[in-house]
């Protein structure tokens, strides 16, 4: 049987990891500043998460959400403190696709509205829901157009008012930092006002803080930069250092009834085993700080860097959630990076640079991939 074509394949294959670095069977050594997407949050293989998840394991990997699961409020009771949202109820599922489709389909519960607004150029998912939120029509199938969706341009507040204003909109949905956009900013100052015209449209605000969020941008969700309070906030990526799971959570103001969400394997012992971990290793190294003190670093060093190169035309970010962008094709750039550098980049669009490095990447290692990327411009 062959495998189903989804994407490009480098020809290169990692067997193990260690921090923030990868190793091929040869034992070829790569610095990962992609992170698998974001998903390596607290770097390869830490020992705390590798204890965590094989004692769990050992113990019972998996029993059904009609039973009681003491690990799930241990997770829930982690995050609410160290995210600052300890009022909020917690919904765990398996995926940033599946978080999104019930956060949308919760405010619609909940406001008894149908329709969503979201932003140009948005990336929330490629399940059904998430993918007709998603501004991207080469990954929409007949079947996932909808009307109940719409799209206003990122920071055109104006156009947001207009269509809150008709009370017809369940929730607006918008990410944190659009990543798949290329780094795209969302101005604070935009999402406070966002905030304001929800509140007095009966409108849900849903934070999709699947990229963004446990600590990447320096705060523990991009959207405490602005001081606002979501109504719902979706997690993926990173919560479980690379074990699939999702995460929603749900201002206390919105009422649930049983029935209303449901998972087979969200929330099971070992996603929570990790999920545990992940958070530990996060407060106790201090990686939020990290992501901001290191990520600001980069910034400034890739700004002076642009300075005396101009195939640099930008750079975009907040943390450890950085986009560089140059005049040249970034798909080059990178696959130099990758084969001549051993340095792991993303993509997003022809001319963007992505890095998404673990929240623990050191002064040492930015330096390298500054050096090494700088070579290579």
């Amino acid at each position: 049987m062959n495998l189903f074509d989804v994407y490009s394949l480098y020809d290169i294959e990692p067997v193990k990891g260690e921090g923030s670095w990868v190793f091929t069977a040869d034992g070829t050594r790569y610095l990962d500043f992609y992170g698998g997407h974001a998903v390596i949050s607290i770097g390869h293989a830490h020992p705390a998460y590798v204890k965590a998840v094989a004692e769990q394991a050992a113990r019972l990997g998996f029993y059904s959400n009609s039973v009681k699961n003491s690990i799930q409020q241990k997770m829930a009771d982690r995050l609410g403190r160290l995210s600052g949202y300890d009022s909020y109820q917690l919904f765990l599922c398996n995926s940033g696709a599946e978080a999104n489709e019930n956060a949308m389909k919760l405010a619609s519960f909940s406001t008894g509205r149908a329709k969503v607004l979201a932003m140009d150029r948005a990336f929330h998912g490629r399940t059904s829901g998430a993918v007709a939120a998603t501004d991207n029509p080469k990954i929409q199938a007949p079947f996932n157009a909808t009307s109940n969706v719409e799209f206003v341009p990122l920071g055109d507040i104006d156009a947001v008012k207009g269509k809150l204003e008709t009370r017809e909109f369940a929730a607006v949905i918008i990410e944190g930092i659009q990543g798949v956009a290329g780094i795209r900013m969302v101005e604070d100052d935009f999402l406070r006002t966002i905030r304001t015209l929800c509140t007095s449209t009966g409108t849900l605000l849903i934070l999709d803080e699947i990229q963004s969020g446990y600590g990447r941008t320096g705060n523990f969700f991009a959207h405490q930069h602005a001081g606002v309070r979501p109504d719902i906030i979706t997690c993926a990526k990173g919560i479980a250092n690379g074990f699939p799971m999702g995460a929603v959570l749900i201002s206390p103001s919105i009422e649930a009834w049983k029935g209303m969400l449901g998972t087979t394997f969200g929330g099971n012992h070992l996603a929570c085993a990790a999920a545990v971990a992940v958070l530990d290793v996060i407060k106790d190294e201090h990686l939020v700080e990290n992501a901001a003190e290191t990520g600001q670093y980069l910034i400034d060093r890739l700004t002076e860097m642009a300075a005396r190169n101009s195939e640099i035309t930008e750079i975009r970010g907040r943390g450890l959630m950085i986009g560089i962008e140059i005049k040249g094709s970034a798909s080059d750039l990178r696959r130099r990076l990758l084969f001549e550098g051993h340095i792991f980049t993303g993509g997003a669009g022809e001319h963007t640079v992505r890095l998404l490095p673990a929240l623990g990447i050191t002064r040492e290692q930015a330096d390298i991939f500054l050096s090494t990327f700088e070579k290579f411009l």
